[in-house]
């Protein structure tokens, strides 16, 4: 064989893509959906499921799988797509997602195959593809004359900074920054900062160095400079760091002092914005501080978390009627005990998701997010303060935990009471639209 013909051969060798991508498949609002097989748990038929009350409306409720309680979201409805909505006894046609940290429910129109493809065959997301965010999309493919739009399941459901260290999905070009999981601690070497990034999702950050340089001199003297690798030696390292009266009513000189700080223009609404409200003791006691002070207004609590079955059973709060003494004409007795008058619970919207995908929000009077901000990725902490800028009027409170102060921002400035720590906007400031 001469030269010619074995380069004539070798031209003609051909690559064979190698099918070592599988999703599964999925109709949704008339278009093709895929998403990493290795992200689902099992195909189900969700029927039966409980509906929660207060929620966003595309939380259609939690079910019963095998024991554990899991949250039902309608990504039709999250997606803004056309969707012919059953009763909760008809059932519905799904997928189980699951992460490290749990599983999550979403309904789809119908469940189609599980197709192999190739990683390399996998293009980048365009906004063409408008329907969906751009960033809850990892990627497009071409198969046997069909597209299918390739969903980032960890984008949509779970926490960023669970996201973060996630191997980017084949084929994929980056769509949006994406926060540290371990933001560079406060000292090169600080093996406490850097176990309480880990184990406790607590981001050391100028939010919180002033409490934190402090708290981490006294354990040392006491227990050295060892890495916190267990939950409960973080638990025991953080508990100075919440303010009062978390998970409890808050007492009623902090109450008052919220409330007195308070600064409200003529109009007939107060709203305030509670994020990581957890199971409600806070916004109840927002609700209940402001509907004293300001009892010929319409008062509004927009009470946001992110562990569903908390805000779940938030609603039907039971408290007791010692703690709550001073929140007494906005008590009522319940079939399990003394609860909050209806007016009360009517002033407050209780809803399943978190700070950073808030959106549709009127202009705030105040922002209470007590011991959340340092809770996220410092990026995450710039983009929060960002988010709060834009939506607290002039002269509008923020409320941060006791031990947390905003960073680079000159539009706040320190409201102090005896019992009560705030910041307020500034009044020159154009009105958010």
């Amino acid at each position: 064989m001469t030269n010619t013909e074995i380069e004539q051969q070798t031209e003609e060798v051909v690559h064979v893509p190698v099918a070592d991508y599988k999703m599964v498949t999925f109709s949704l609002g008339g278009k093709d959906y895929g998403v990493n097989i290795m992200d689902v748990k099992e195909i189900a038929k969700f029927s039966n499921f409980t509906y929660v009350p207060n929620t966003a409306p595309y939380v259609r409720g939690v079910y019963n799988l095998r024991g554990e309680i899991i949250s039902i979201i309608d990504l039709r409805i999250m997606f803004n797509l056309p969707a012919a909505q059953k009763s909760v006894n008809q059932g519905e046609n799904g997928l189980v997602l699951r992460s490290e940290n749990g599983l999550v429910g979403v309904i789809v129109d119908s469940i189609d195959r599980v197709v192999a493809i190739s990683s390399e065959s996998i293009q980048p997301p365009h906004p063409i593809f408008g329907d969906i965010n751009i960033k809850y999309i990892s990627g497009v493919v071409e198969h046997e004359e069909r597209l299918y739009i390739i969903l980032d399941s960890k984008r949509i459901f779970w926490k960023e900074d669970e996201v973060s260290d996630a191997p980017e999905p084949p084929g994929t070009a980056a769509v949006e920054a994406q926060d540290s999981a371990v933001p560079a601690p406060v000292e090169t070497g600080d093996f406490l900062a850097e176990g309480l990034a880990v184990v406790a999702s607590f981001h050391v950050t100028g939010v919180n160095k002033v409490w934190y340089a402090q708290r981490r001199k006294d354990w040392t003297e006491q227990h050295g400079e060892t890495q916190l690798a267990e939950p409960s030696e973080a638990a025991d390292f953080l508990a100075p760091f919440y303010s009062p009266a978390t998970d409890h009513l808050w007492p009623e000189a902090y109450a008052g002092a919220f409330a007195d700080s308070l600064e409200t223009d003529t109009s007939t609404i107060v709203n305030v914005l509670n994020p990581g409200c957890g199971a409600g003791y806070e916004s109840y006691s927002i609700a209940c501080a402001l509907a004293m002070r300001y009892p010929e207004k319409q008062i509004k609590v927009w009470a946001i978390e992110n562990d569903l079955l908390k805000v779940s059973s938030a609603p039907d709060i039971v408290v007791d009627a010692e703690s709550a003494e001073h929140f007494a004409p906005f008590l009522t007795d319940g079939k399990r005990g003394r609860t909050f008058s209806p007016a009360i619970r009517d002033s407050i919207l209780f809803e399943y998701g978190d700070i950073r995908n808030v959106s549709g929000l009127p202009p705030m009077d105040a922002v209470v997010m007590r011991d959340v901000v340092s809770f996220f990725p410092e990026r995450t902490q710039e983009r929060i303060f960002e988010l709060i800028d834009e939506i607290v009027k002039p002269g509008g409170l923020v409320v941060l935990g006791s031990n947390e102060q905003p960073v680079n921002n000159d539009d706040l400035t320190e409201v102090v009471d005896e019992d009560f720590v705030a910041y307020r906007k500034r009044k020159d400031r154009q009105e958010p639209s």
